[in-house]
């Protein structure tokens, strides 16, 4: 077998035709792992011994026609705060280096029942916050278009695991855009699905209230095959909702022809920080989705600073809530970035958490409406494209509002798809945000526009 990029879908139906087997996937995957990742970071553990015995049971059933679904025999990797049994998971934090979990996370057992291999666990920052930083136990997750460059945060290492090839498909967390972000600077589909709709439970948590589980894949009909198998509630996570879990990969495919797209030209266009080559390629996305048969309208909402400010009052005061205890007795082994981000969250008063949580109500309402218009939001995943990561501020989610906590703050499912290449050859992404569990409706958006462009046939070269 020669070398390839494998989406999951083309792996899937190479699978079902026998032009591939699970452990061909497998050892290609770890020969990459081998020889890129001392550049990328992307690891902190890998588990080349179990992935193999995996991979060769995996091939054992679908030959003998005991194919699970389309995940089986399928290679992935974990972000580090996802539970594995008897695998230790660290949050990429000092504090936890021997924490090794008796029990999976929902979302760990629900993969693992779908027949997917698990090759490793996957940087992040500090915690899902603190990051990216070079004071831990394990380097900063490095981008495969360049590694000078930053991964977005937190899902770190997902971002460039999948971007370089050394998994097909990962899960991530999303509390103020940590899939969406690291999915808009490394050219990834990232979806965070609304809250409620995938299990927290076994996940090391960042904010009660505004934490979400979701896929990181090259496409967004990869990320459909990755949420059917996670999707839908439990018992063991408060936050879930029972809601029906439609086909995700059944509502792919067709034209747009009958839905409406509102473009939240306030959250950006009059931003001075919006990279100019990010604004042409917003423009070039909304003429590509009239094209496919859209209709394309401006919606105003109400300021980016307003939701931003709200998800961060909420967040720190969460966060500080979740670590407090730890932090007074274990100060210096978390890391600088985190304790800098972390430390604000003890000033937030009753009153401050209290009025945000109302502001929060008075959000999420204003994006109900302004979807009971139209079937999608439309804005950039981010203002521009992966900085040096030398260049990013340990404070910088403080001082600068960002295009993806909208969407946390107000519960809507979000997904962000890449939308073009810089000349310097870095990604740039698209974000759309759907109605409440309506995940299926924004992946056939994102795989509509993926099928009608270029962008998904060009990988990083290293």
């Amino acid at each position: 077998m020669s070398a390839r990029f494998w989406t999951i879908a083309e792996a899937s139906a190479a699978l079902d035709k026998r032009d591939v087997s699970p452990v061909e996937l497998v050892d290609e995957c770890l020969k990459r792992i081998e020889t890129l990742d001392s550049t990328l970071h992307s690891y902190v553990l890998t588990l080349p011994d179990a992935a193999r015995a995996a991979a060769r049971a995996a091939e054992s059933e679908i030959r003998a026609g005991r194919r699970r679904g389309p995940l089986h025999g399928i290679p992935i990797a974990l972000k580090d705060i996802y539970e594995t049994a008897g695998i230790r998971t660290t949050g990429h934090s000092r504090i936890k280096l021997d924490h090794v979990p008796r029990a999976d996370a929902t979302t760990t057992r629900k993969l693992a029942e779908a027949g997917t291999i698990l090759l490793g666990k996957l940087a992040t920052h500090e915690f899902a916050m603190g990051g990216p930083s070079f004071d831990l136990p394990f380097p900063p997750a490095r981008n495969p278009w360049n590694p000078n460059h930053f991964t977005g945060g937190s899902s770190s290492g997902s971002g460039a695991a999948v971007a370089a090839g050394l998994a097909l498909g990962s899960l991530g967390s999303d509390t103020g855009g940590s899939i969406r972000l690291p999915a808009s600077h490394c050219g990834l589909a990232g979806l965070k699905p609304s809250y409620g709709r995938v299990s927290r439970a076994g996940v090391l948590p960042l904010s009660f209230t505004l934490d979400n589980c979701g896929p990181m894949a090259w496409t967004s009909r990869d990320c459909a095959l990755l949420l059917q198998a996670i999707a839908g509630p439990d018992p063991r996570d408060p936050a879930s909702v029972a809601r029906p879990v439609p086909d995700y990969v059944a509502a792919l495919g067709g034209d747009l022809k009958g839905m409406s797209i509102g473009v939240v030209r306030g959250f950006y266009e009059r931003d001075p920080a919006l990279n100019p080559e990010v604004g042409a390629a917003i423009a070039a996305a909304i003429q590509q989705l009239r094209d496919l048969g859209a209709r394309v309208e401006d919606v105003s909402l109400s300021p980016l600073d307003d939701y931003h400010g709200c998800c961060v009052v909420i967040m720190i005061a969460e966060a500080f809530a979740i670590h407090e205890p730890m932090i007074r007795t274990r100060w210096r082994e978390y890391g600088a970035i985190f304790r800098h981000r972390l430390m604000p969250g003890a000033l937030i008063s009753g009153p401050d958490y209290v009025q945000a949580m109302r502001m929060r109500r008075t959000l999420s309402l204003e994006m109900d409406r302004a979807l009971d218009r139209h079937t999608a939001l439309l804005f950039p995943s981010s203002l521009v494209p992966s900085p040096p990561i030398e260049e990013v501020r340990a404070l910088a989610f403080y001082e600068r509002a960002s295009l993806t906590t909208p969407a946390n703050v107000s519960g809507h499912p979000a997904l962000s798809v890449c939308c073009g290449y810089t000349k310097a050859g870095l990604p740039m992404g698209l974000q759309l945000v759907g109605r409440r569990f309506d995940e299926a409706t924004l992946l056939k958006l994102g795989d509509a526009y993926e099928r009608a462009t270029p962008w998904r046939q060009r990988r990083p070269s290293l």
